[in-house]
């Protein structure tokens, strides 16, 4: 992928579950929300596997195994195997191995997922501060982790004992709105002891070297719903991404993206996989996508003709990025956007 800044969407005349050889698939705000599957979800990955797209869940959410995670899928429609699915416990845990000898003791601030990752790399998981840790790993816990957990965090870093998080993602998507995520978590321990960890998951390299360790993929596709995670993770990693707008990003945040944040491909759900893209045209001043017309008009976008929302929201994205260079747009969306009904 070109690392230079993305001025438009890009097209593809092939449907991309052919033009890419492995999905590399978030879950929470992808597959589903809540533990409930998104729609269009179960169907447009079962054909995009029936096609010959190797489908791998790459997920920064360290609480559930890989076990957990693959059954959770399969009683969803979603057939699915440990091996297909990659965590940022994965990616920490290895982080953590590379820097400690084998049976180090290692407090787990997390849930099940994040200890059965460390034994995996051969740590000895530990509850308290006062167990001699000889590292911090820290998780997302659930929504019912004890504030306690933080504190006996909080007491082993002020100690100086090295700080590991799975992921910073401030929210995490559930079926009643936004909830808090890991990151949260890790800022309330950072403003405890004003240190600051070593964070394996997604957009880091660490999270993409587990990714590819674990699933071999030549030709991947990053499938997400996060700009500061997903997408960025595939611009640090130099391969391809489809953001999809079923989670956390709004189209007004994807107008406003700067360019790490900017995805190769953008379409309303997983249907996208079985699709070919259309090309965002430019002419001038004028982005053209399907029927739409998008252009800037004094310090707003402006759109014009009909068609498909997402295509107009494809044309938007080439008027506002170009306007926006290396930077973040702050033109005005908000009468664009209305006319898709976002």
């Amino acid at each position: 992928m070109n690392q230079t800044a993305r001025t438009r969407p890009d097209g593809s005349e092939q449907r991309l579950s052919a033009a890419y050889d492995t999905a590399l698939l978030d879950l929470d705000g992808v597959v589903y929300a809540g533990g409930e599957a998104i729609a269009h979800a179960v169907e447009s990955l079962g054909t995009a596997r029936e096609g010959g797209m190797h489908l791998a869940y790459v997920t920064n959410n360290a609480a559930r195994t890989p076990e957990a995670v693959a059954g959770h899928l399969t009683e969803l429609g979603v057939p699915a195997e440990p091996s297909d699915v990659i965590t940022s416990a994965q990616a920490v845990a290895r982080l953590i191995a590379d820097q400690l000898p084998s049976r180090a003791r290692v407090l787990v601030i997390g849930a099940e997922g994040l200890r059965v990752a460390l034994e995996e790399r051969g740590l000895v998981p530990v509850d308290s501060a006062d167990d001699d840790p000889a590292a911090v790993a820290q998780g997302y816990g659930g929504p019912d982790m004890p504030w306690s957990r933080l504190a006996e965090a909080s007491y082993a870093v002020a100690r100086g004992v090295p700080w590991f998080a799975s992921n910073t993602d401030l929210t995490i998507p559930s079926p009643r709105g936004i909830a808090p995520g890991n990151g949260a978590a890790v800022q309330v321990v950072r403003i405890a002891t004003g240190a600051e960890p070593q964070v394996a998951g997604k957009p880091l390299p660490p999270m993409h070297r587990e990714t590819v360790l674990r699933t071999g993929a030549e030709r991947p596709l990053v499938v997400g719903d996060r700009l500061d995670t997903d997408i960025e993770g595939a611009h640090v990693g130099g391969v391809d991404s489809l953001l999809v707008l079923t989670g956390v990003t709004t189209p007004a945040q994807l107008l406003a993206a700067e360019p790490r944040h900017r995805p190769t491909y953008v379409a309303e759900d997983l249907r996208g996989l079985l699709a070919a893209q259309p090309a965002v045209d430019a002419d001038g001043s004028d982005f053209r996508c399907g029927g739409w017309t998008a252009s800037v008009d004094g310090g707003a976008l402006v759109l014009d003709g009909d068609g498909e929302p997402v295509d107009g929201l494809r044309a938007l994205c080439g008027a506002a990025w170009s306007a926006a260079g290396d930077g973040a747009c702050e033109l005005d969306a908000a009468k664009a956007l209305g006319r898709l009904g976002f």
